[in-house]
């Protein structure tokens, strides 16, 4: 019998299972990590041994995320490497235009089959007035990531920016990566192909740099994001009208607080994993709401997808090289089509478009009217300006999380006309742990840079005893705060 119960765990460890999907913040990951880093140290003197082990790791990973649209993964890998010796042998542009042309059509073509068909054919239908029942599309885990960077790969190739990798290995290596594969971030060939080709090889430092940003993800993800959603954010968006305008204006700001500190820990806990492996990434995020305007806003948020979009897609439109209108008019369309990348709905669509919006006002006031000089720097102006944009991300935010317009609408109704101020004691009374989750993940994100990295400096100069028990004692946090249902990270459904 005990034999049985050892079989049947382990079959449920090994085999996909829809509702028990292995990610960063499970325990499974957790242990099998702790093993694999065991064998991933005693191979180091091994270079392709080493390498098999991570992409066995790596397939086996998206396999417990998405289950057979493993084989998709490996399918891009197997395309891009092909496509991309293809590409560099050849040497008339219109071929070279050619070969990427192809690329782009196959990834792109992935994602409106399962990401926007249902959208394409049930606006179709509505359209001819015919009836469209949706298809039951299994949408691949982080594929919008990874299509992203398979492009990248390719376009770099077409401008010469990198010479296409001629090792499978290498390159089934970059591409199948766990810790940026599900969400991001949006790690580009240039960056890691080098690392790998070096044989990034892993030091103290590393390892406790990564560790600290491991902890610092699980407590946004768990403590703060996980907390504030299930405790009182999803109440508000699910029916706004059962709560009060000032409730509802509190659902909005910790929506974009939640947002922040799910998206940013996920990238925390890719960055301090690569970093464990050797590798390193740029920053993902780098304290959006002390922005003073959209644009800095951008700058800051989601930083490898912003760049991506300019690079990929602003550019190429045009960018700022043919006038101020087209400039404006290409920087609108780059911002609808990355709201459209979040996924198959007019709301991302309507959020994408406002930030375009707001970039494009930005810039208009920005230059026919400047700050005089002796208002520049003030620390009462900055202040207003910080607030004014993190009200203005608020607004944005809000089309994104709410699942139609007249959820919007209604929540727009009650914060006009039930606000009800007076109650705010009350709900501080009411929800006091939602407001101090709140209010830390704000603080913290509020902080001067040179305190956290004060405090990664203080954790990587510990003796690692001190490092393990404070590893200890934050993993006993985040296990006594989680949420008896696993959370998903929010950006795995793009």
């Amino acid at each position: 019998m005990d034999m049985e119960v050892l079989l049947n765990r382990l079959h449920d460890i090994l085999v996909y299972d829809a509702s028990a999907p292995m990610l960063f913040n499970t325990g499974l990951f957790l242990v099998l990590f702790v093993l694999f880093l065991l064998v991933y140290h005693s191979l180091k003197r091994f270079r392709n041994a080493k390498m098999l082990v991570v992409i066995a790791f790596s397939l086996y990973f998206y396999y417990k995320s998405s289950a057979e649209c493993v084989f998709i993964l490996i399918g891009v890998c197997l395309s891009d490497y092909l496509l991309g010796l293809w590409l560099g042998r050849l040497k008339r542009n219109w071929k070279r235009r050619l070969i990427v042309a192809l690329n782009v059509m196959l990834n792109v073509g992935m994602l409106v089959w399962f990401k926007y068909f249902n959208l394409l054919a049930e606006a179709f239908a509505s359209i001819t007035s015919k009836r469209f029942d949706p298809l039951e599309i299994i949408l691949p885990a982080g594929i919008s990531f990874f299509t992203f960077r398979s492009i990248s790969y390719m376009v770099d190739i077409y401008r010469r920016e990198i010479e296409p990798c001629r090792n499978l290995l290498d390159y089934t290596f970059f591409l199948t990566f766990f810790p940026p594969l599900l969400a991001g971030p949006v790690v580009r060939a240039k960056d890691m192909l080098p690392q790998i080709k070096a044989n990034a090889m892993l030091s103290r430092r590393k390892t406790s740099e990564g560790l600290f940003l491991i902890m610092t993800g699980l407590i946004k993800k768990v403590v703060i994001a996980d907390y504030i959603s299930g405790n009182f954010v999803d109440r508000i968006f699910d029916n706004p009208a059962l709560y009060s305008g000032f409730e509802n204006l509190m659902g909005c700001v910790g929506f974009t607080i939640q947002l922040y500190c799910d998206f940013s820990g996920y990238s925390d806990m890719a960055i301090g994993l690569a970093l464990m492996l050797g590798y390193r990434f740029k920053i993902n995020f780098d304290a959006p709401f002390k922005s003073q305007n959209p644009t800095e806003f951008w700058r800051r948020w989601h930083i490898s997808l912003s760049l991506w979009l300019r690079d990929y897609l602003y550019i190429p439109l045009g960018g700022n090289r043919k006038g101020k209108f087209r400039a404006y008019f290409n920087q609108f369309i780059t911002m609808v089509l990355g709201g459209l990348w979040h996924g198959a709905s007019w709301m991302y669509i309507i959020w994408g478009a406002y930030h375009g919006l707001l970039l494009v006002l930005h810039k208009t006031v920005r230059s026919i009217w400047r700050l005089p000089e002796s208002m520049r720097g003030r620390a009462d102006i900055k202040a207003f300006n910080i607030v004014l944009t993190f009200a203005l991300i608020v607004v944005g935010f809000t089309f994104f999380r709410a699942p139609s317009l007249e959820t919007v609408v209604m929540i727009g109704e009650q914060i006009a006309g039930n606000f009800h101020i007076d109650i705010a004691g009350q709900f501080v009374e009411s929800y006091m742990m939602i407001v101090v989750a709140m209010a830390l993940g704000y603080i913290a994100h509020m902080t001067p840079k040179t305190w956290t990295a004060g405090a990664s400096q203080a954790y990587m100069s510990m003796a690692a005893i001190w490092q393990a028990l404070l590893l200890a004692a934050v993993l006993f946090v985040v296990v006594q705060t989680r949420q008896s249902d696993l959370v998903p990270f929010i950006y795995l459904q793009y």
